[in-house]
């Protein structure tokens, strides 16, 4: 390794026990829990989570460097509540709600509060399909300007 930089070998280690994890727990693991289970520094890690962050894999908090997402799950509890497997899961947005349940292959249930009056909304998936839902789902920001503020996004 050359200036910081993590091998291609690490970088999927590290990603894929991040996904792992948040997909069997609901819970997505931060960079002292990566190093555990990998049984490497810490230190390795958050440079890992960096360059992954900066390859669009993962979301990192702005001020403290912890994982903000690794889409579609998000770390945080926020407004679109995943239930799926018996799991309470949270999505960043309605898009990363959606993703949860194709990317496990899961039946789930999704509450999201409305854009225009901030009334909960219920949503439906069942066998890849929605099956219920309320309410229109609406991009404000077109899906190739996302990156340009995923923050905002």
């Amino acid at each position: 390794m050359t200036s910081g930089a993590s091998s291609p070998e690490f970088l999927t280690e590290v990603r894929l026990h991040l996904f792992g994890e948040a997909a069997a727990t609901g819970r997505v693991p931060q960079s002292g829990q990566i190093a555990g289970a990998l049984g490497r520094s810490e230190d390795e890690v958050k440079r890992a989570l960096f360059e992954l962050g900066r390859a669009r894999v993962l979301i990192m908090a702005p001020h403290d460097g912890s994982i903000w997402a690794a889409n579609p799950f998000c770390a945080v509890p926020s407004g679109f509540r995943v239930q799926a497997k018996g799991r309470i899961y949270w999505g960043i947005c309605i898009w990363d709600a959606l993703g949860i349940p194709a990317a496990m292959d899961a039946d789930a249930v999704i509450t999201a509060p409305c854009g225009d009056c901030g009334s909960a909304l219920r949503f439906e998936i069942r066998d890849g399909e929605l099956v219920r839902s309320e309410g229109v789902v609406h991009f404000a920001v077109p899906a190739h300007h996302w990156w340009d503020n995923i923050g905002f996004t």
